[in-house]
């Protein structure tokens, strides 16, 4: 502190000068200060350290030392960075005050305060972060005034940055805080380490717990495998002894796991003593025995034809414990071969015979093709007359197709005839005939008769009348006069029917056409017909 001075002061004789009894009081009070904040200080590490005691989980512990560190220097802002191994970049984890919507927040080496503690792994302390030069370029930061931080670290590595910061322009962090925020660093990292070992421990428990399931499981798999299997089983020692055999093995040889538990199983026919031995030799040398076959004894006497597997299982040391041998029963199919056998042979002599009887069957054959031969040669000749007789009558068809369409076309230049003949004989005294007075019922037959007429002589009658479209005689004079552009009314009115009975054969002749539920003028249809004729 400095103070002006303005001019000597005059003490008593062998009295102290009171600048100096002030300063001294002064530096009094500066001790007793700086030891009630040590002292301080030293009560929230001991509270700190007790605390950590009955806390596991590290994000809680970690937050604890944030706020009493906090608390301490008289601010509420602060930070934990924490660094993953292998990670190129920190991550915020712990927050309060200022801090809490940055949680997450990432930063490399040399980036703010956190990532310049990274970069040098030393205390990095900021008066005004707002006009500090290496600062994060982040609006959301710029209330941000005094910032001091601390690296988290040990012997082997980095493992983060704790921080405390202030909002306040006032608000100026100094040494002491520095010296104490590191002491509450080594308590961050005792929190660390602490929270890895309980987290090891409990994956080491749970993987524990999980191995000892599982073995159990799989014991209880495969003994549940060894029970239900349909082929009997034998669990040996190196010795030679069984430790077990499965209920399928009682059923198929009679022995009892009582009677063979601890013993060795004597079931093996002498003579077939020299083969066994050799399958023991190559599965003591670490080969596997599958599907062996020979024969074994059961309890009362009888010899069964086999087949084995054989392999050594191992203790967990890896040494050889024993083996496990699977036998089948393949008498019923060693039964079936010899059957089958038998059976072969019978049927090589059906073969045979079957031989001598097709060789008979065969000179027969061959004297039914000679045969067959003779009636083709006479069928060929028979086929040639045909196609004589055939080229005749096609000659004779192309004749009367000639003279049919000769006849078409007499047909066709008489109907011409008469058509001209009808125009020239009688329509003419047909038209004098209208023109003339005439009662309306006159008039009408005179209509009658030129319309038949016209029928008569229509091709377009004729074609409608077709058997194709086999209209009827009335659907034949609607269709004509609906080609002629006469209306529904009109038509009724020549007719003498009713308008309803028009469109009943309008529809009927539409239907006959093929013209349902399609957007066709009738007229124009029927006068297509007209134009092809």
């Amino acid at each position: 502190m400095v103070r002006k001075t303005v001019g000597p002061e005059r003490t008593p004789q062998g009295a102290a000068p009171k600048n100096d009894r002030l300063g001294e009081l002064e530096n009094l009070r500066e001790t007793v200060r700086l030891l009630r904040r040590k002292n301080e200080h030293l009560t929230a590490l001991h509270e700190t350290s007790l605390g950590l005691i009955h806390r596991l989980d590290k994000e809680e512990l970690l937050e604890v030392i944030l706020q009493r560190a906090a608390r301490l220097s008289g601010t509420a802002s602060g930070y934990i960075y924490l660094l993953e191994p292998g990670e190129g970049e920190m991550q915020m984890r712990v927050v309060m005050g200022f801090f809490e919507k940055q949680l997450g927040r990432r930063v490399k080496k040399g980036e703010g305060v956190g990532g310049k503690v990274w970069e040098t792994e030393q205390p990095v302390w900021v008066e005004n972060y707002h006009l500090w030069k290496d600062r994060i370029s982040d609006p959301s930061l710029d209330a941000l005034r005094s910032v001091v931080g601390i690296p988290l670290k040990d012997g082997k590595r980095f493992h983060g940055v704790i921080g405390l910061a202030s909002v306040d322009p006032e608000k100026r962090f100094q040494p002491e805080d520095i010296a104490f925020l590191g002491r509450f660093a080594e308590l961050a990292l005792v929190a660390i380490d602490k929270a890895k070992l309980y987290t090891a421990v409990r994956r080491e428990l749970a993987e524990r717990k999980q191995t000892a399931e599982t073995l159990r499981e799989s014991e209880e798999r495969y003994r549940s495998l060894l029970t239900s299997s349909p082929d009997p089983i034998v669990v040996y020692t190196m010795n030679g002894t069984a430790t077990y055999v499965n209920p399928a093995f009682e059923q198929t040889f009679g022995f009892s796991e009582a009677e063979v538990s601890g013993k060795q199983i004597d079931f093996v026919p002498p003579e077939n003593w020299p083969e066994t031995q050799r399958a023991i030799r190559l599965m003591l040398r670490g080969k596997k025995i599958r599907l062996f076959e020979t024969k074994r004894l059961t309890r009362d006497g009888r010899v069964l034809d086999v087949q084995i597997s054989s392999t050594i299982y191992k203790d967990r040391e890896g040494r050889q414990a024993g083996n496990i041998v699977i036998l089948r029963d393949i008498s019923a199919r060693k039964q079936a071969e010899q059957e089958l056998k038998k059976y072969r042979h019978h049927l090589e002599d059906r073969v045979r015979e079957r031989t001598a009887e097709l060789a008979k069957i065969n000179t027969q054959l061959k004297q039914e093709v000679e045969e067959r031969k003779r009636v083709e040669k006479a069928l060929r000749r028979r086929e040639v007359e045909l196609k004589a007789q055939s080229h005749h009558l096609e000659e004779v068809n192309t004749a009367l197709r000639v003279l049919l369409k000769q006849r078409e076309e007499d047909r066709k230049e008489l109907g011409e005839k008469v058509l001209s003949n009808v125009k020239e004989l009688i329509d003419p005294y047909l038209a004098r005939l209208k023109k003339s007075r005439l009662s309306t019922t006159q008039q009408t037959l005179i209509d009658i008769m030129e319309s038949n007429l016209n029928h008569i002589t229509s091709p377009f009658v004729s074609t409608l009348s077709s058997k194709y479209f086999n209209l009827t005689s009335m659907e034949i004079k609607v269709a004509d006069l609906v080609k002629e552009g006469k209306t529904n009314k009109e038509i009724a009115e020549l007719l003498f029917l009713s308008k309803n009975t028009i469109l009943f054969h309008r529809h009927h002749i539409r239907r006959k056409l093929q013209l349902q539920n399609k957007k066709i003028n009738l007229r124009a249809h029927l006068l297509s017909y007209a134009q092809d004729e």
